[in-house]
């Protein structure tokens, strides 16, 4: 496995274990600081970016109200309806696409709505992938026009 491909499944796995980290964030209120602790404890995190983990964890809790404003436009229901999983995976997808500029958006999009097939529910992940698109023209129109 190339150094490219090792640190894109690093990173995917940050990502898996970030939205499970969202999850408990939003349903227990405790902080950032002690969920990391907790899943760095729990889980096998050897092959895993930890600091990208940390990073987007620490940065999408304390910048959640602003990641939503940037989403909230084009939803088609109201932001306090939707679904706990949905808007953490909103919130990962338009941090990347908004701070992660390293990360091509086409690999956030992609990353995400695998997530949301996962973790959501039967056909989140095309609600996660239209709402997504919108952001990351709004934020990358340059990169996604070349696509």
């Amino acid at each position: 496995m190339t150094a490219i491909n090792v640190l894109a499944a690093q990173r995917r796995r940050a990502r898996h274990f970030c939205i499970q980290a969202l999850y408990q964030w939003s349903m227990t209120g405790s902080t950032p600081s002690s969920i990391e602790a907790e899943f760095r404890t729990d889980n096998d995190f050897a092959n895993v970016d930890g600091e990208y983990f940390n990073d987007m964890l620490v940065a999408i809790t304390q910048r959640s109200e602003e990641l939503d404003a940037l989403f909230e436009p084009f939803l088609d229901r109201e932001l306090a309806v939707l679904d706990c999983i949905e808007r953490n995976l909103l919130r990962l997808g338009t941090f990347e696409l908004l701070d992660r500029v390293d990360v091509p958006a086409k690999v956030t999009l992609n990353e995400t709505v695998a997530l949301a097939k996962k973790f959501g529910a039967t056909d989140s992940y095309r609600y996660i992938n239209g709402v997504l698109d919108q952001v990351g023209l709004t934020l990358r129109a340059h990169e996604l026009a070349e696509q």
